[in-house]
């Protein structure tokens, strides 16, 4: 049993998700950056789809009422087990007792933290993942909440796990399209010249950017169609969101391009007045 002290900005269990279900509305949801999920349930003998937990921003206060090993991946943060500071991208044991706190991260947004055995909240729809949009799944954790783990079933092999530092300025690789008829020329040479800046009405749903509007050529209403993740959906301000892991299955406005599947741990990463540009794939 896992108790939470202290959940930092925002603290969800998440998984996988949930694929199969956007014809009834359900988004995919799940880990915002899966490969470092993934990575924390690999440096633990989980399989890579076992629940763990998702740090925004840090801050977070856990104490185990049982021993257990841990990985924390994705955005860096100073970690301590019973005031004694550990490493990222590592299994760490933790003696039972002991109380984790974790830090603020320097960069990045995200911090995802692997427990042996996972996290056993109850599945709803084949995932324990917390979708924030549709309120499926656990909710987001709160200061005393009890979480249960299952039980531990691999060998743990690896000491560390090196990781690539993220650049200060990303540069996402983008495919045109399905609605990029609908915007000038102009508008698609500005989206891969120019900056844009992320603000702070990002979240799971998107990530929000401001710059140069993107200028449409067509005007009216597109009818609702299938959204996937990493879609550039573009509102009538012309200022671009990207889309992660809880956003709608539809909408109704133009996608002037998609992020490369491979960019979308970089998306996931990107935090409130951070630069980021698009580059053509």
């Amino acid at each position: 049993m896992i108790e939470v002290v202290r959940p930092g900005p925002l603290a969800t269990v998440q998984d996988l998700g949930r694929p199969g279900f956007a014809h009834l509305g359900v988004p995919h949801s799940g880990a915002v950056d899966q490969p470092s999920l993934r990575l924390a349930n690999r440096l633990v003998g989980n399989s890579e789809g076992a629940a763990g937990l998702e740090l925004t921003f840090g801050g977070a206060s856990l104490r185990f009422h049982r021993s257990a090993w841990i990985a924390a991946t994705g955005a860096p943060v100073p970690m301590t087990i019973g005031g004694r500071p550990v490493g990222m991208n590592a299994p760490c044991h933790v003696p039972a007792g002991s109380l984790v706190d974790v830090g603020s991260p320097a960069c990045g947004v995200r911090t995802y933290v692997g427990i042996s055995g996972g996290l056993a909240v109850e599945p709803v729809l084949g995932s324990r993942s917390a979708d924030l949009l549709s309120g499926l799944g656990p909710p987001a954790l709160s200061p005393g909440d009890r979480l249960s783990l299952g039980p531990s079933r691999g060998e743990i092999t690896v000491d560390v796990a090196p990781v690539r530092a993220a650049a200060e300025v990303p540069t996402l690789r983008i495919v045109s399209g399905p609605r990029d008829d609908w915007f000038d020329p102009a508008a698609r040479a500005t989206l891969t010249s120019e900056t844009y800046e992320v603000t702070a009405q990002s979240n799971r749903v998107g990530v929000r950017l401001s710059g140069l509007p993107l200028i449409r050529a067509r005007n009216g209403e597109l009818a609702s169609e299938g959204m996937v993740t990493g879609a550039l959906q573009v509102p009538p301000d012309g200022l671009p969101i990207i889309f992660l892991a809880d956003h709608p299955t539809t909408g109704g406005y133009p996608v002037i391009a998609v992020l490369t599947s491979a960019d979308l741990p970089i998306a996931a990463q990107l935090r409130p007045g951070q630069q980021v540009r698009f580059h053509l794939a």
